[in-house]
Order: C-alpha cells, then structure tokens, then sequence
C-alpha cells in the first residue's frame, strides 16, 4: 500500500505542475465505436437489451470536478474520464454520445438517484464500498487514486497528521468526510466540490479533502492561493454504479470495461482527459468479480 500510494502521490505532482487550464483536458473526446447491431446481442428483458431498444441512456456524473466530470457554463455536455468511461458503456448499448443524457449527479444522491431509477449509471468519482454495496450494484474499479487535502497556502497544514481538531470540508455523504473525521478533523459538508472550495477561500473552514486528482484542479484554477498538501492516505477505487435489482449490468459493465482497457479504448480516454496534465497513463487496475 505505501508504495502504491507513493506512485499516486508522484502522479498528482505532475498533475499540478502541469494542469494549469483545469477543465479544458477533454477539448479532444476520443470517438468510440457505436455497436450498430447492439439491440439484438442481448438476451430479451435484460436491462442491456431494454437501453439497447430505447436507444439512449442517462448517465449521472459530476459537473464540479476538472478532469473527471466537468460542465462549464455553456456548454452542452460535460467533459472528463468519468465522462468517457460513459461513453464506452454507451457505445457497447449502441448508443451514441449524442443520445446520453448527462444527470448532475452529487455525491450525497448517487444512490437515491439509482434506486429510484433517475440515472441508469452512475459514473462520478464514485468510491466502491462495502456500505455503497449493500444499497447499489458498484462495478470496478476503472480508476484508483488518493485522498489528499487542499489547504490556503501558508497554512499550518502540511499533512493528514495536522487535521486533529480542524475543520476540514467535503461533499456531504463521500467517503472522504467519514474518513477524515477519523482522523480527528471535525468535518464539515456540502452539497458541492465548488461550494467546499470556496469556504477554504474565504477561511470559513481550514482545509478541503477528497481525491487528489479532485483537488489538483482546483489548486490549478487557484494557483496564487491553494495548494495541495502532503501524502495520499487512503486508495479510493472508482466503481461504476447501477440498480442492485439489476444484477446483469454488473457482467456488462465488467465485461466491457476489461475489453476496453485490453483493446487500448480505456488508455485513450485517460490520455485525452486526465493524460493532457502530463502525468503517465497508469495501468489500468483489475475488476473485481461481479457477485
């Protein structure tokens, strides 16, 4: 673990250095191929064949997190790795990007939004857990990175061992606030990443935590007054959520994503989102078995 989270601590270095237009990575989305003859590929009243019959899907992911999931004003869809991960799953239903519905999906509605049926899939940054697991269908990992925190510079937080006592913000109902709160912070949510940023801005709290890929942006949107600071401690592995009651999407998922990490398709989308700071296209980590 201390090596793994080394090599993800080296990885958001060079993010910073090198994203100063956070947000702007995914001006190139790469193209998938649409599967034409999807609709008769899947078995008859399985949810895949019912998408694939519809011909459009709707996809939660983030709007507030550069590189990840990303909507600037006007634009008409939103950028990012989370966002090509969509795509794939997409394409693999026959559905092209045009025909997604992109849902502004945060992290304290994710499983409301999948129980209720107001997302078929949740691609947001979304940490696979056993609680998560036990509501949800989370199939992954596709992507694994690090918690860090993002602090006003000169601050006399320099690392997750200086937070005993803090008040130190997160999105309301991530895995993140739980875990800093273990560390003695005293944590504090919101609805948003943008809306945590802005209280350590203005000095209503003292610092922000989540995934460093998160917090990179926003140090980059900021440099002359954020910065990210100390080690990785923790390893949140992104998973793609979907209905529980709907068990066959998690083969799909998996199956889809494995083939497109081994046809080159998964390094591509890194590369043109997340890949454009610099940093060197990782390996992509193993799936877990579908239940």
């Amino acid at each position: 673990m201390r090596t793994r989270l080394a090599a993800l601590g080296a990885a958001a270095a060079l993010l910073l250095a090198a994203c100063g237009n956070a947000g702007e990575e995914n001006k190139n989305p790469i193209d998938n191929e649409v599967d034409k003859d999807a609709a008769s590929k899947f078995e008859a009243g399985t949810p895949m064949a019912d998408l694939a019959k519809a011909g459009k899907v709707k996809i939660g992911v983030k709007f507030d997190q550069p590189g990840l999931g990303f909507k600037r004003a006007g634009e008409d869809t939103p950028s990012g790795f989370d966002v090509e991960i969509g795509k794939i799953l997409a394409a693999k239903l026959g559905i092209s990007a045009d025909n997604v519905q992109w849902v502004e999906t945060i992290s304290d509605n994710r499983e409301p939004f999948l129980q209720k049926g107001t997302v078929d899939f949740v691609v947001a940054s979304y940490s696979i857990t056993d609680e998560r697991r036990e509501v949800v269908g989370q199939a992954g990992p596709y992507y694994v990175t690090g918690q860090q925190i993002l602090v006003k510079k000169g601050s006399d937080i320099k690392s997750v061992d200086d937070v005993k006592g803090k008040q130190v913000c997160s999105v309301t109902g991530s895995t993140s606030l739980k875990q800093i709160e273990a560390k003695g912070a005293k944590g504090r949510g919101f609805e948003t990443y943008s809306q945590c940023r802005d209280q350590v801005l203005d000095g209503a709290v003292e610092a922000m935590t989540t995934d460093g890929s998160i917090l990179l942006g926003y140090a980059a949107e900021n440099p002359d007054e954020l910065e990210v600071v100390g080690e990785p401690f923790s390893e949140e592995r992104y998973g793609v959520g979907y209905n529980k009651d709907e068990a066959e999407l998690c083969d799909f998922i998996v199956d889809t994503l494995t083939e497109a990490e081994e046809d080159g398709t998964w390094a591509k989308a890194f590369k043109a989102t997340l890949g454009k700071s610099g940093v060197k296209t990782p390996t992509p980590p193993e799936m877990d078995p579908c239940p």
